[in-house]
This record gives structure tokens, sequence and C-alpha cells, in this order.
């Protein structure tokens, strides 16, 4: 079984960054996108904050040779989830637990 690194970057709309990143097959890097959405289309977000990074992930796999992935955390303003939200979350390294009143 191989270890895997995972990076984090954190991105906002005005981020920008030169960093350089060394070629390994097993660093996985995770772009968490987060938002409270006020409208009723949670589903919807989640898949316009994925097609909003493809472009990025795809330079970011073919700069860095290394594997990426999107994670979109969308939570409506009411606090109303996706069925999907558990399935992203679950996906980022560390203990994680989603509770529901």
């Amino acid at each position: 079984m191989t270890s895997s690194r995972v990076n984090f970057i954190l991105l906002s709309p005005y981020s920008y960054t030169n960093r350089t990143m060394p070629s390994h097959k097993n660093i996985i890097i995770i772009i968490i996108n987060v938002a409270i959405s006020g409208d009723r289309n949670v589903i919807k977000k989640e898949a316009e904050k994925i097609l909003k990074y493809k472009d990025l992930t795809v330079e970011i796999q073919s700069i860095w040779n290394v594997k990426e992935k999107v994670i979109p955390v969308i939570i409506r303003a009411t606090g109303t989830i996706s069925k999907s939200f558990r399935n992203y979350v679950s996906n980022i390294p560390g203990k994680h637990e989603v509770k529901e009143l």
C-alpha cells in the first residue's frame, strides 16, 4: 500500500500562486470550495463549483503531475444540504461528523 501526501490549496477569486511542487505520483491536491447558498438549488451550485475549477484542475495535473480533487461544500442559508454532501465531506482527510437536528 502506498502512502499519499495531501496538500491543501485554499483559493479565493483573487488568489495567485507561483509555488513550485515536487513531482511525486502520490501527492493529492484537494481544492475545497465552501459556500453558503441563498437559493434553493444546492445540487446545481455543487455542479457549478466543480465546473468552475475544471480548467484549474486540468492545469494543475498537467503542470505539477499530481492527482487532484475538487470538493464543493455547499450549505443552503437555512441549513439544507444535498444528498451527496456527506460523500464530499468524507473525501476531506481527518475526522468529520455531520449532525442533523
